[in-house]
Parts: C-alpha cells; sequence; structure tokens
C-alpha cells in the first residue's frame, strides 16, 4: 500500500516511507521483515515525535488476528500488539479483571504505547510498559523471539525500546481483579495552593491529574478514586456541578463519567470516552518528566513562563509516575512528575516558547516524552539515561542489521554508523542470551 498522504493523528506528521504493510498473519510479518532491508512499525499514530517516521517501509499490525489470552493462575493476559487499550479494558472487565493503569486516551495501540513509555497518573502508578511481563518480537532475521521480566536479564531494555529492536507482535501484561471507580474534578484551586501541597493533592486519590493553562491562577484537579483505597485527606476547590473537559468550553460529551458516580475502572481511568476521537488532533504536544524532589520548584519554574504560553498554549496537565527499572523508562529510577503541554497547532510559535520551557527545566534534568516535541538534540537527552550505553549495546546486539533505525534513532545514539553513547554513570554491561 502506498503512504502518500499518510500522516500521524494529529496531521502534524507525514510520513516519509514509500511503502505501508499491513499483513494479516505473524508468518506473514516474519516474512516481510527478514526480506526488507529498513522497516518501522506503526502504531495507533498518536506520537507527535517523529519516532515511527522512515523513507523506507513501514509495518501496521492492526490487520493481525485479535488475540486476548487471560491466564487466571498468573494474573496476566496476552494481547495481539496492534490492540488498542479500550478493546483491551473491556475485554478484561467482562472476565472479571483489570489493568491497574491506562493513560488519557483509551484509543493508543499497546504495543505503541509501551514503546514510547507512555503513562497515566498516580503516585503509585507506573508507567504502562511496567506492566509488562513478556513479549514476542520478530527481529531483522524474521525469528520470532519471546523475552520474560524474570528470565531474560537484557528485559528491562527491551519494552521501553523505541522501535529500535524490532517488531513487538504480542504483549503479555499483569491484571488484577476488576474494581469499581468514581471520578470527582475540583475547580477553583489555586495554583499556590497545588504547588505548595503537591503531596497532599496527588496522594488524595488513586489517580490524580491537574489542568491549568498556567496564565490563570488557578487550576482544576481531576481526583479518580478507587473503592478501598487510602486516600489523604485533601478536598480542595469547589466539586464541579457539571461535567467538565480539560479545556473550557470543549464539551464535556468526549469526557468519562465525573461528579463521584461509581462505576467500572476502565470507564473512569481515562480522561477520555473511547467512542468518541477527543477533539480534531489540531494541536501539538510535550511532555517532561521531573524528579518528585524538584517538582515544586520545576512547576515554579514553568509558572515563570505564564506570559509567554498564554499565546500558544491549549491546556497543561501535571501527573505522577513511580519510578520503574526499564532502562529508556524518562521515569527510569526516579519517582516523577510530569508537566504535559497541548499547543496550538503552529510550530513556528510554539517553537521559541517550547525552548524557554526547556531551558526553565534544564536545572532540574527533565527527561522529554518520547512521543511528544522537543527541541533537545539526540545527545542532550539521552545522556539523562544511565542505561543509554547499555541501549546502545542492545541495539547493536538485536538489530545487528540496523534494519529498525530511522534518523529519530540515529539522532539520539548514533554518529555515523557507529554507535557513541556515553553513560552517565558506571552501569553493568547487558548478558546477552
Amino acid at each position: 500500500m502506498q503512504t502518500q498522504g499518510l500522516t500521524n493523528w494529529a496531521g502534524s506528521i507525514t510520513f516519509g516511507a514509500a511503502r505501508i504493510h499491513q499483513p494479516d498473519t505473524i508468518d506473514e510479518v516474519r516474512r516481510l521483515v527478514a526480506g526488507i532491508p529498513r522497516i518501522r512499525a506503526l502504531g495507533s499514530g498518536h506520537s507527535f515525535s517523529p519516532i515511527a517516521d522512515t523513507t523506507h517501509d513501514l509495518i501496521r499490525l492492526d490487520s493481525l488476528p485479535t488475540v486476548l489470552s487471560l491466564d487466571e493462575r498468573n494474573r496476566t493476559v496476552t494481547v495481539s500488539a496492534g490492540m488498542r487499550y479500550a478493546e483491551v479494558a473491556a475485554e478484561l472487565h467482562r472476565a472479571g479483571y483489570a489493568l491497574s493503569n491506562m493513560a488519557s486516551l483509551p484509543h493508543i495501540s499497546v504495543a505503541g504505547s509501551c514503546a514510547t513509555g507512555t503513562h497515566g497518573s498516580g503516585d503509585t502508578l507506573r508507567c504502562l510498559a511496567a506492566a509488562v511481563r513478556g513479549l514476542q518480537l520478530v527481529g531483522p532475521d524474521g525469528e520470532l523471539r519471546e523475552l520474560r521480566r524474570d528470565e531474560d536479564r537484557i528485559f528491562g531494555g527491551c519494552v521501553v525500546a523505541l522501535g529500535a529492536l524490532g517488531v513487538v507482535t504480542a504483549l503479555t501484561l499483569d491484571v488484577e481483579p476488576a474494581f469499581e471507580m468514581s471520578q470527582q474534578v475540583h475547580v477553583g484551586v489555586p495554583l499556590d495552593e497545588i504547588i505548595g501541597e503537591l503531596d497532599a493533592v496527588f496522594s488524595s486519590a488513586y489517580s490524580v491529574s491537574v489542568f491549568t493553562t498556567w496564565h490563570s491562577e488557578e487550576g482544576s484537579v481531576w481526583r479518580k478514586r478507587r473503592a478501598g483505597w487510602a486516600e489523604s485527606g485533601w478536598n480542595g476547590g469547589r466539586h464541579a456541578e457539571r461535567p467538565m473537559h480539560p479545556v473550557d468550553g470543549v464539551s464535556p460529551e468526549f469526557s468519562t463519567e465525573q461528579l463521584d458516580r461509581p462505576g467500572p475502572w476502565h470507564e473512569r481511568l481515562p480522561h477520555f470516552r473511547p467512542e468518541f476521537m477527543p477533539g480534531s488532533g489540531d494541536e501539538l504536544q510535550s511532555e517532561f518528566y521531573v524528579s518528585r524532589d524538584h517538582a515544586s520548584a520545576a512547576l515554579s519554574a514553568v509558572r515563570g513562563l505564564a506570559e509567554q504560553l498564554a499565546p500558544v498554549l491549549q491546556i497543561a496537565e501535571i501527573r505522577t509516575v513511580r519510578a520503574d527499572d526499564l532502562w529508556l523508562s524518562p521515569a527510569y529510577r526516579r519517582d516523577s512528575v510530569t508537566v504535559h503541554f497541548t499547543w496550538v497547532r503552529n510550530w513556528p510559535a510554539v517553537l521559541p516558547v517550547l525552548a524557554e520551557v526547556e531551558k526553565a527545566l534544564r536545572p532540574f534534568d527533565a527527561r522529554p516524552h518520547w512521543a511528544k516535541l522537543t527541541t533537545l538534540a539526540g545527545p542532550d537527552i539521552v545522556a539523562g539515561y544511565p542505561r543509554a550505553a547499555d541501549f546502545a549495546e542492545l541495539m547493536r546486539h538485536l538489530d545487528f542489521t540496523g534494519k529498525f533505525r530511522n534518523a529519530f534513532l540515529d539522532d539520539l545514539f548514533l554518529n555515523g554508523d557507529e554507535i557513541s553513547v556515553a553513560a552517565s554513570e558506571p552501569v553493568e554491561s547487558p548478558t546477552f542470551g
């Protein structure tokens, strides 16, 4: 299939690939990967960075047979990589099980979300990729490999892998018994209170998000309360008396159920309903992770840019992510607060403001989200990852032909044809099996 005019969801990236393949069997995936010199996997197209783009071939997995295999004994579910979280969640709930975490959008693919370190929000909740217990990966020779969290020492480098190691065809995820939640939006919360009482605000429910325009002195706090979950006593602002959308003036019909009404976990954890695509995609996005220890200072630094942000910002969101051990996770070994920016779709106007945001966050060693926009050069990004050198070695080992490389990866890890990454701290070399 020709890719002329193929774009990401927002329409901000037109893919440069000559061909796109949509195989309908795993054998066909293996044959295609083995026979094509350069190829990249494309998920649901919700990335704003050019992480999936290539001038060679793209492969999509959403035409593969749907697989959802529940292992109740081990509390896992194995799903086909092209499935979207909304599909997985609905089937799991019908079987009496749940995922512990979901992102704002349930429309995104499981494989793409995990490959980019995508996350939800919650003091106790790690990124979505941390739920991966196993994965199936087609390597450059077309061989189908299986990797397991409890068996493979390199597993921590293979989940948030940016599509650099092969084409993931299935993932095995941790699950737990289904649970109920309710969602309450608090409006009119002073930014001084949000920043000054950050720990109280974010520990006040199972999952908490803060929305603000920064140029207002107030924000809204979205508290997703899990039945039976211990919460803090914070209860600031005013309870919204009607359903809300994160952006003022946008219809709340796209938003999940609110007003503290209890319901299934998968109908409360995301911000948006799966049956609607929230908005037209007329936007750009950036996001940065900072250590929880520096969160208040980092948020205050961003707040200081309120006047510059006002003309180009639609909405900002603040969330929390628990630390994990995935080598390229932006929350690697540090509990994090994330600052998300939904910009107007005007890159020339956004660019200088984004550069100022990054300058303000530089003292806090901010790590940009892999799927969002940044002005930082690749070497500056990977300098913030202690296992970057190990991941570069893993690329060299598993993608020994450079089949899955693209300009995005080259900027991060390559100098010419040689991988050249210096780790920011001593690390153990991975052991390859």
